[in-house]
């Protein structure tokens, strides 16, 4: 018995030697943390019934957007004033407008603007504020001076009045416009994350191996430290998507977002507020679906927080 105590197993498989049990050999490189925290999380987001509603919503609407003929047939633009404001009914869901056209397919073709400039100018705030926040991080000196100091002059600018005035002077308002304007008033957020995480990541023992076998700066950037810090980015991506799209029916309701005849929720609820104490459906079907797509990419990226960060598991 003690042969075998001495060079074999203990109680339970665990590998043993002349001094006792042997530990289980640390795991090396970073892909394998990164890989085995991205599995983890999806495993808890699958099981999350929070996140799994609030995405299936965010497909449902984006379908609406991107195939709006899957869900209705009826041409949005096909109207008659001898219809104006007519109830929901078993063939229109939704009623109609105050210019006789089909409700539900003027709710069903406005997702697509709302959903295209939250993907634009989330997409780009990702591309160039994380850009920029990784230089700034990883560079340090006068390169994180330049760029901090840009961000702080974008951070002095009041979001909805900067883009109030931006779309008043640009005397634009179509999607390209207004996506720009959001972009150009909401990088430094995300520059700002990602440049702390890298700060955070970058005198990691990871990245000093990388350097001693000579990795040059690029490669250490995008192949070791902006993997394992693009998960705060991530989520808030999730959620300034939500906020992109209130703040595009915000601009319209303002009066410098979209124009008819174009199709948004935002109009919809500009041009018929004041239609809500004698016929309140004409404002709370697109406010229902505008709060929903909000509120739905909110707790996914809520979800993306818990399931990213060890801390809360």
């Amino acid at each position: 018995m003690s042969d075998l105590t001495s060079a074999g197993t203990a109680i339970g498989g665990a590998p043993v030697g002349a001094e006792g049990p042997v530990p289980d050999a640390p795991a090396t490189g970073g892909k394998e943390r990164s890989a085995s925290l991205w599995a983890d999380a999806r495993r808890q987001l699958v099981r999350d019934p929070v996140f799994m509603l609030a995405f299936v919503y965010v497909l449902v609407v984006g379908s609406m957007a991107a195939f709006p003929t899957l869900w209705t047939s009826q041409d949005p633009r096909n109207c008659s004033t001898d219809r104006s404001r007519l109830a929901p009914s078993g063939d229109h869901p939704f009623g109609f407008n105050i210019l006789g056209c089909d409700y539900y397919s003027h709710a069903i073709y406005g997702a697509r603007p709302s959903i295209v400039i939250a993907i634009m100018a989330t997409g780009a705030i990702v591309v160039v504020g994380g850009a920029l926040g990784l230089l700034a991080g990883y560079y340090g000196g006068w390169v994180d001076t330049i760029i901090s100091r840009l961000m702080d002059i974008f951070f002095s600018l009041p979001f909805l009045l900067g883009a109030i005035v931006f779309l008043t002077v640009i005397k634009r308002q179509n999607i390209l416009t207004i996506a720009l304007v959001l972009f150009l008033l909401s990088w430094p957020t995300i520059a700002r994350i990602i440049r702390g995480s890298v700060i955070s990541s970058k005198d990691l023992d990871y990245v000093h191996a990388a350097k001693a076998v000579g990795a040059s700066n690029g490669r250490i950037m995008w192949r070791h430290i902006l993997p394992n810090a693009i998960a705060p980015m991530l989520v808030y991506a999730t959620i300034v998507l939500g906020a992109f799209v209130a703040a595009e029916a915000t601009l319209t309701f303002l009066g410098v977002g979209l124009q008819p005849p174009e199709e948004s929720w935002g109009i919809m609820i500009s041009d018929h507020q004041v239609y809500f104490l004698e016929d309140p459906w004409l404002l709370l079907f697109p406010c229902g679906l505008l709060v929903g797509t909000v509120l739905s990419f909110i707790l996914m990226g809520d979800a993306l927080r818990d399931a990213l960060d060890p801390k809360f598991r």
